[in-house]
């Protein structure tokens, strides 16, 4: 047996080369130095995915997660606990990890039986609300913190409260570069007889290379023989969503300006070796950045701590690096100053050998052995604390406060049933059904989930678009503007089989449409729900329907959201909900507490309205009536077992009548899940949370048939509960449901918690 006070094993977490980003290359030297410095211990690696290929990784990768799917975090937990590790290295940075704000990561962190130190490569001055509460449980689940400045360890005091005991500064390492005389290292890159500026690392706008070019004419007038190499691809993210334009867009200025012939790109992920003889041939390293929060810069690290003199924008690192004379701050986004300080210095050259024995000296330092050191004390400490007081936050929650296991937001079989036209009805079994066409209904469904799942940035950025775009173009399609209504069904042929659809089908599409113009990050999907909403909206002040009217109140709750001044909207509402007490108070009594003489379908829907109605209207009696007719609905959907058992769709309930047993509907379980939670937030009794698993669990096969309906393969889910066993079809509606309630919960509880830590166990709602 080992002892238990040793360190054995390491894993790191982040991305890894040969992925093109800066914390791979990060994790990936640290991982080599640790290695050469420490050949008894064991190191390996968890990458993060963004892409569903993955990468050709070397061995020492021995897991992937892909960067969206939460189930792979657990997974990675449950690798690294039964593989003997003692001690995770997370390298964190907002971008890297899936979920809104890198929440992602918490899944995996929380099931950890292992001491975390943690790498922050990125501290916020001002946080928005869900980067704080993300860092702030990463910061409660690590043992230790490395920061690679002082900044950075202030940043952590002020703003996230960080004991400063458990904060260490340990510097970004740089490589022991060969001797290389500037002559040969110029000679080497094809820059013989230059004077060379360099920038290097990813290409992004917030580089502010722009700014150098700017200001070559005037260095170029001073010193003919100058160019500016520019190492380094674009960023594959910016290139992802921009391709390259912007580099071309600097290659253009270069034209403009008449200095193309002095600007050098090197578009190519450059390794260690190369990177360093590119840095002996540099005369002076530029970074312009635009951003002066950034608080760490390997590229900026590298360059000075090899004796390279450096001028820079004084964004925190750089302020804190080159301070005391030991390199040029200029202003940021000015390129004279840039032109100013580069001629001073090229002029000097006493001035530039006094600024490359300053960074030579302090580089000392920064080598990557001596960081190896700094870690592997780090490591040491974090393991002894971690057993001499078993302080880890998780392992003392009680079996409530533990996060429950949700499945995985998975899209397979809606994209099955998704084509060029939109999302189609029905399917038998898993096969779509081409007879039953389409409806607007399940696109405006459609459209409500793809809009919060990029809201949540749980959604692959292309694929999601699509999938909105598609089904927001058939809204669009199904809207009559002679009749002011949304036509519902459209056949396989392309023909609508009506003028206007029921009035439940338009109020859901409204709500759709509020969704989208509430949470959209796409200027264009919002404009076009806007017009149709201020087009379709007015009609329903004309509806019969209780559902219609809560739909419509649930689109205009969303759209009240962005557009609060909207006076005409907000009268609007106070109709509709004038409607929905009328009718309450018309029709409920001591023993019937509900709208309608029959309970139908979708049921939760009504009191759900109400609800959240009433809490932004800030009328508590209207709120209060929600409740009291969700509490009664409730009371009425619990089987003998205690399992949630929604009012059946063969006969339905009529009031003095016999409640329908079958066929139970997924749509009701969804609603029910949606009116607890806003019944929780609103009152914060726990007793909605376990409704609201209880509806939850219907899905997974807590029911009457003892059944699951989701398919935990394509994310599709069975049409229902018929006194057999489950329906067996898979249709638009049934899966959408199961995927709506999902991300309610998963919104729930990314709202109720420090970085979405839920508040009760599965097995404390069964």
């Amino acid at each position: 047996m080992k002892p238990s006070h040793s360190i054995q094993k390491v894993a790191f977490l982040g991305t890894h080369l040969p992925r093109q980003c800066g914390i791979a290359t990060f994790t990936s030297d640290l991982a080599q130095a640790l290695t050469a410095s420490f050949p008894d211990l064991q190191f390996s690696v968890v990458a993060v995915n963004d892409r569903e290929e993955g990468y050709d990784y070397p061995d020492t990768v021995e897991f992937e997660i892909s960067e969206k799917e939460l189930d792979s975090y657990r997974r990675a937990a449950d690798y690294l606990n039964v593989g003997h590790v003692d001690l995770l290295c997370l390298q964190h940075e907002y971008g890297i990890f899936g979920g809104r704000a890198g929440r992602n990561v918490l899944h995996l962190l929380r099931e950890l039986r292992m001491p975390v130190v943690t790498t922050l490569h990125t501290v916020l001055h001002d946080p928005d609300e869900p980067q704080r509460k993300v860092l702030d449980e990463v910061l409660q689940l690590s043992e230790r913190v490395v920061v690679l400045n002082q900044k950075s360890a202030s940043l952590l005091q002020e703003v996230h409260h960080v004991d400063p005991e458990k904060i260490d500064v340990i510097a970004h390492g740089i490589p022991i570069a060969e001797t290389t005389d500037k002559l040969t290292a110029k000679e080497t890159v094809g820059l013989s007889g230059k004077k060379v500026l360099l920038t290097f690392g990813l290409l992004s706008p917030s580089k502010g290379i722009e700014f150098v070019i700017q200001a070559l004419p005037q260095i170029v007038q001073a010193n003919p023989d100058v160019v500016y190499a520019i190492v380094g691809v674009t960023h594959p993210h910016v290139k992802a969503h921009e391709g390259e334009h912007y580099r071309l867009g600097l290659q253009r200025l270069a034209g403009r300006l008449g200095v193309s012939g002095h600007v050098i790109f090197h578009d190519r992920f450059v390794s260690t070796k190369e990177l360093t003889t590119f840095i002996a041939a540099a005369d002076i390293y530029v970074t312009p950045y635009l951003n002066e929060s950034q608080v760490s810069s390997g590229t900026l690290v590298y360059a000075f701590g090899t004796g390279t003199p450096v001028i820079s924008t004084p964004y925190w690192c750089a302020k804190e690096l080159l301070a005391e004379g030991r390199g040029v701050l200029v202003p940021f986004r000015d390129s004279e100053a840039i032109a100013e300080a580069a001629v001073r210095l090229f002029k000097n050259d006493q001035a530039r050998e006094a600024m490359s024995a300053a960074g030579r000296t302090a580089g000392q330092e920064f080598a990557w052995p001596k960081v190896a050191s700094r870690y592997k004390d780090t490591f040491s400490r974090a393991h002894q604390d971690h057993i001499s007081h078993l302080s880890r936050v998780f392992t003392l929650m009680s079996v409530q406060d533990r996060p429950i296991d949700l499945p995985a937001v998975r899209l397979s079989h809606l994209r099955h049933l998704t084509d060029d036209t939109g999302l189609l009805q029905h399917a038998v079994f898993d096969i779509p059904n081409y007879d039953e066409g389409y409806a607007v209904d399940d696109n405006a469904r459609a459209l409500i989930l793809t809009t919060l799942l990029e809201s949540m940035r749980m959604a692959d950025a292309s694929g999601g678009r699509r999938l909105s775009s598609r089904y927001l173009a058939f809204v669009w399609h199904a809207y009559n503007g002679l009749a002011t209504r949304f036509r519902n069904f459209l056949s396989y042929e392309r023909r609508w089989c009506e003028k206007v659809g029921s009035e439940d089908s338009h109020g859901r599409t409204l709500w759709a449409l509020g969704t989208v113009i509430h949470r959209t990050e796409h200027p264009s999907h919002a404009e076009v729900s806007k017009k149709l909403f201020d087009l379709a909206l007015p009609v329903t002040t004309g509806f019969t329907s209780p559902r219609a009217w809560s739909f419509t109140l649930f689109g205009i709750d969303e759209y009240l959201q962005r557009f609060s001044g909207d006076s005409a909207v907000r009268s609007l509402r106070e109709e509709l909900v004038g409607k929905l007490m009328a009718v309450y108070e018309t029709c409920s009594d001591k023993e019937w507490r509900w709208f309608e003489s029959v309970i139908s379908y979708d049921n939760a829907v009504i009191p759900n309205a109400l609800i959240v109605s009433g809490q932004w209207m800030g009328d508590e009696r209207v709120a209060m009536v929600g409740i009291e007719a969700l509490e009664w609905l409730c009371k009425l959907q619990v089987s003998e077992t205690g399992n949630f058992a929604p009012i059946g769709t063969n006969g339905h309930y009529v009031r003095g009548g016999t409640r329908a047993r079958f066929d139970q509907q997924p749509i009701e379980a969804y609603s029910t899940v949606s009116a607890t939670l806003a019944a929780h937030r609103l009152t914060g009794d726990q007793k909605w949370l376990v409704e609201a698993h209880r509806a939850f669990d219907w899905f997974l096969g807590l029911n009457d048939v003892g059944r699951p309906l989701y398919d935990p393969t394509t994310g599709g889910c069975r049409d229902g509960l018929n006194p057999l066993g489950v329906n067996q079809n898979m249709g638009a509606e049934s899966t959408l449901a199961f995927l709506l309630a999902l991300v309610e919960m998963l919104r729930f509880y990314e709202t109720t918690r420090p970085g979405g830590a839920t508040p009760a166990s599965k097995a404390s709602v069964q």
